[in-house]
Formats: C-alpha cells, sequence, structure tokens
C-alpha cells in the first residue's frame, strides 16, 4: 500500500497562485470525487485547504503523483509545470511524517498553533462522510491527531506564541497612535475572525462591527463582545466609517473592490485606512494595496511578525521531532504489515476450505453410523496431510542453496518449541 502527498503552501507558493487552489467548502466532495475518479481505481483521498495551504493525501496500491499534480492543475486552471515549481510531493514515511508535522503545528506560519489540527480534522471528517477515506488514511490520520496531541501536552511548543490575531493588533498599534481612537470592521465571522475580534476587543476600541453572509452567526459573535451588525451588501456605503477592517470569509470573490476604498477614502478626507485581509483566495482586490492612505496586508505580509517569536520554541520543536519520528516509525510499521493482509486472508480462505471439507466428511461418516473415535481420527489426518502437503511438495522440489532456505522456513513455521 503507497501513500502520498502534494501540496503547495505560505513557503513554497505565493497568495496569487495559492489562491488559485483554495477549495470552497462547499465545492469539496465534488473535488474529493472528481479527484478519485482521475485514479484508474478508486483510491483514498483528503483534501486540505486553509489559507496558507492546500494540501492532497492519498493511499492506493501504488502511488499516484503525477496524475494528482496533473488533476490539481487542471482544476486550478495552471500549467503542471509552474504548479510543479511550487509544490512538495512526498511518499511514504516522508507523507507520514509532514501529516505528523502539519497536526502538530510545526510546519505553520505560526509555529505551534493549534487551529490547523482542527481544520486537518474537519478535512477528514468530511472525506469520511462522503466515502473517500479507507483503512490506511484513516490511521495516518488517527495516528496524526494522536501525535499531535502528546507533542502538545509533553513539550512547550505552544509557548510564546505570536498569532496572527496577535499580529494584526501589533501592526495596527504602529499605525494608529491608540486602538482605543479607532473603530473596526470585522468582515467574517468564522474562527479566526473570532480570535482578532478578541484580541482587538481587549484593547478596548470605540466600536466592533462585523459584516457577513450569516447574519445569525454575526449577531452570535457581536453579542459577545458589544458590538453591533451590518449587512454585507451595505459594505461599499459603509466603508468610510472604519479606521480598520480585518476580513477572513470563504468567498471565491473579493468582497471589497478598488473603487470602494477610493471612494471611502474620498470620505474620510484621506485619513489612513489599515485593512488585513486574512483570506485565500483573497477578499480585497490586491490593487488597493497601491492606494495612498490604505495599509493593506496579506496573510504573507504577516509572516515576518510572526517569525519574531520563533526562536523561542526551537528548543520545543526538537523535543516534538522526536516523538514525530517515533510516531512516523510505528506507522509505516503497520504499512508494512498491511502488505500481508491479502496473502492472510487468501491462506484463511484456504484453510476455512480445508476445514469445511473434512468437518461435511466426518458428518457423513457420523450419518453412517461410523464409530466416533475413527471419524474424529479420519478428521485430523485429513486436516494434517493438507496441511503438510505444501511444504513437503516445496521441500522434495527444492534444490541447492533452495533447499538450505526451504529447512528453514518449514522448522521456523512448524517445530518451533
Amino acid at each position: 500500500m503507497a501513500v502520498w502527498t502534494l501540496g503547495l503552501n505560505h513557503r513554497t507558493a505565493p497568495i496569487d497562485l495559492r489562491e488559485r487552489f483554495a477549495f470552497a467548502s462547499e465545492k469539496l466532495e465534488q473535488s474529493l470525487q472528481g479527484l478519485r475518479q482521475k485514479f484508474e481505481t478508486h483510491k483514498e483521498v483528503t483534501i486540505l485547504s486553509t489559507c496558507n495551504r492546500t494540501e492532497i493525501y492519498c493511499a492506493g496500491d501504488q502511488s499516484h503523483l503525477p496524475q494528482t499534480l496533473a488533476w490539481l492543475a487542471e482544476t486550478g486552471k495552471t500549467q503542471v509545470d509552474i504548479l510543479a515549481s511550487h509544490t512538495y510531493r512526498l511518499e511514504g514515511d516522508a507523507s507520514a511524517r509532514h501529516a505528523f508535522r502539519v497536526a502538530s503545528g510545526l510546519d505553520s506560519m505560526v509555529l505551534g498553533e493549534s487551529q490547523i489540527l482542527g481544520q486537518l480534522k474537519d478535512a477528514v471528517k468530511l472525506a469520511t462522510d462522503t466515502g473517500a477515506l479507507g483503512t490506511t488514511l484513516n490511521q495516518l490520520f488517527q495516528r496524526s491527531f494522536a501525535v499531535a496531541k502528546e507533542v502538545r501536552t509533553t513539550t512547550e511548543i505552544g509557548a510564546h506564541s505570536i498569532s496572527m490575531a496577535a499580529a494584526c493588533v501589533r501592526l495596527a498599534s504602529g499605525i494608529f497612535e491608540n486602538i482605543k481612537d479607532t473603530r473596526i470592521l470585522f468582515v467574517g465571522a468564522g474562527e479566526m475572525i473570532e480570535l482578532c475580534v478578541a484580541h482587538f476587543a481587549a484593547k478596548s476600541p470605540l466600536s466592533i462591527t462585523i459584516a457577513n453572509r450569516s447574519a445569525q452567526r454575526a449577531e452570535d459573535l457581536a453579542s459577545l463582545h458589544g458590538a453591533t451588525c451590518i449587512a454585507l451588501a451595505d459594505l461599499p456605503k459603509k466603508l468610510h466609517e472604519f479606521d480598520i477592517v480585518i476580513s477572513c470569509t470563504a468567498s471565491t470573490l473579493p468582497l471589497i473592490g478598488l473603487g470602494a476604498v477610493q471612494s471611502a477614502l474620498r470620505a474620510r478626507k484621506n485619513h489612513p485606512m489599515f485593512m488585513v485581509d486574512l483570506a485565500v483566495p483573497r477578499d480585497i482586490e490586491p490593487e488597493v494595496k497601491k492606494l495612498n492612505d490604505v495599509y493593506l496586508y496579506t496573510v504573507d505580509d504577516l509572516n515576518e511578525i510572526i517569525q519574531s517569536g520563533q526562536a523561542h520554541r526551537q528548543a520545543a520543536v526538537l523535543d516534538a521531532e522526536v516523538i514525530i519520528d517515533e510516531g512516523v516509525q510505528k506507522f509505516m510499521s503497520w504499512l508494512e504489515h498491511r502488505r500481508h493482509v491479502p496473502l492472510i486472508r487468501e491462506l484463511n480462505l484456504q484453510t476455512e476450505s480445508w476445514r469445511q471439507t473434512e468437518l461435511n466428511k466426518a458428518r457423513r461418516q457420523i450419518e453412517k453410523g461410523e464409530d466416533l473415535n475413527a471419524v474424529l481420527d479420519s478428521l485430523s489426518m485429513g486436516l494434517m496431510k493438507k496441511m503438510l502437503n505444501g511444504p513437503l511438495r516445496e521441500l522434495h522440489h527444492a534444490e541447492g542453496r533452495q533447499t538450505d532456505k526451504t529447512h528453514a522456513a518449514i522448522r521456523q513455521m512448524f517445530l518451533r518449541a
């Protein structure tokens, strides 16, 4: 059984390429089925798609990395060679190690962050619900979850963490002298926005407003922080009211265009605006970054700030890697044993056939009134002959060095104490 991974992330690909391969949640099931149909026989498939990465995990009788790459390139309308130069392609233990490092937060922009573990669990659940997950990938991910738990409970990998939300606050503090004097708009109401709202709310701004496609989700979040809500459709006419705009939605198209921001700046008389686009694909048109008096940052722009807290956790990384290495070895050992499953199944079927044959013969003898002891003796003798027929045949036909190997195998299987 082969395991392979194809992916691109914040280290290998710029945001304008990553957003071509961001899978909308409502289309993931269709994408999973489409990828499985790309193979000659249906393989096990899981797709992990976040703002920082898109990864495809597969398992099958043999690796199909070229087909996986071709499918992803076609999906993102990108030439295969261009995509290949920005991806990582892993097989076997390298694929398992990567999954364990991702789950443990060692491969994240924010070293040790825990959000990716929840995203990975969601991806696995969807693959399970759609029938795309099988025994091999299920084992891989369940073991990765266990390793992630051990890493977080026995190391300090999550200590000294500078999250994206905290990085947004730090950047905003460099633009505005006091966050307390600002009005903040959050577009979206997912987990990332929840974290950002909590961080900014702690600075007691003048007001917090939330715009989201689901009004109920926005109201639930707003009620926790004394915020107000507006409809997404009202963004263009109300944008000028806000000093800080943080956006992170699952929209496949920009929600805030260049024209809307230009109009907002005119209404603000060019008073500066601080904007952070945490979405992939992006919520704010990239051209906005060229405007005077607008400070627009994307997830990639936050990387430098986030990296400043990484040094404190490097010792914990070494401890985590030891745990991950052990997990990889155990998974690969399990995977190796899986190679024997077809043979074991065949042996069970064969021996069951022998058993049934001798049992039916014994029943017929009993029905004829034959002596019970003689019947049992005949049954055991029949089974013994069937079991020894193969080994004795091999022994008789073995020649040269093969004779010694056959001798050793028979002793190992039949004559061990």
